[in-house]
């Protein structure tokens, strides 16, 4: 991660956020919180929360409403990290170097803990008292673009294809279904919401959701190559996983050289999509070159 001072200091600010609002680990029941803050705090990058921070400040936004909106979205992604690892989906017993949650809490609990990470999200996007001084329709507008990005037609509908097509005949438009919708949809959608937050102008929101698409699709491509060259110690879990279960991936859809070529082109797209801002967007840019030479 680039960790400049910028970055350090929106990892504090989203953590700090996501402990005030998530209940303690001895509120009653205990189990289920403790479960959530296991996963929530289990030493995650932060990118979808940084994204949406780094988007809202390149268009001047406050930092009060982004930050909810940012931890809204660390639940979100955790929950899908909690039901993807198991054993039904994924079955993972390993996730950023400890217990999947399953192992950790059982089955049982874990799902529940990826539906109140969920469920909470939402009381959250729906509470203007957490947005102040943003209109009631635009706090709806993020709230329903980020239900849409993992809903059927987003997250959901991609994991379902993922599933579908494991051992599949190798094919390209499927793969970037899989891709754009699992991952880079959410992604997209935290890029938009934190500059619509921030009060974007239309011209604005427009090449934000270009850079949103190509870095969401720039990450799933380098995490696909990461799952064959990656070490374990930094990635936090066993790579060959892809391999194992037979899904497709752009290695084993393209070869690996091929992978890394569109990962390259995908990001010089998304820092073109930056040319209209000034230096106010570097932090974007810097996460797109973090996202393309990542390592875990």
């Amino acid at each position: 991660m680039p960790f400049s001072d910028y970055f350090k200091a929106i990892h504090t600010e989203v953590d700090a956020t996501l402990d005030r609002l998530i209940p303690g680990d001895e509120t009653y029941p205990p189990s289920i919180h403790q479960s959530m803050r296991y996963s929530l705090f289990a030493g995650g990058k932060r990118l979808r929360p940084m994204l949406a921070v780094a988007a809202s400040d390149a268009v001047g936004g406050s930092r009060t409403p982004v930050l909810c909106f940012a931890a809204a979205l660390e639940m979100i992604h955790t929950y899908t990290l909690i039901h993807d690892d198991l054993p039904a989906l994924d079955d993972d017993d390993i996730r950023r170097g400890q217990m999947t949650n399953h192992m950790k809490f059982g089955e049982s609990t874990a799902i529940l803990a990826g539906d109140g990470l969920l469920t909470m999200a939402f009381e959250i996007l729906t509470d203007t008292a957490f947005f102040p001084g943003v209109a009631v329709t635009t706090i709806l507008a993020v709230a329903n673009e980020t239900a849409s990005a993992i809903g059927s037609l987003g997250t959901i509908g991609g994991q379902v294809v993922d599933i579908e097509y494991e051992s599949a005949v190798a094919d390209l438009a499927v793969l970037e279904y899989i891709h754009t919708h699992k991952t880079g949809k959410l992604i997209t959608a935290s890029v938009r919401g934190g500059a619509i937050l921030g009060d974007a102008d239309d011209d604005q929101v427009s090449a934000l959701t270009v850079y949103g698409k190509h870095v969401g699709l720039a990450f799933q491509i380098i995490d696909d190559i990461l799952d064959i060259e990656g070490d374990w110690r930094k990635l936090g879990k066993t790579p060959g996983s892809d391999i194992k279960k037979e899904k497709m991936t752009y290695p084993s859809v393209v070869g690996m050289e091929a992978a890394r070529k569109r990962a390259t082109e995908l990001t010089d797209s998304a820092l073109e999509a930056l040319e209209m801002f000034d230096d106010e967007a570097d932090h974007l840019r810097d996460l797109a070159k973090y996202i393309a030479a990542r390592t875990f």
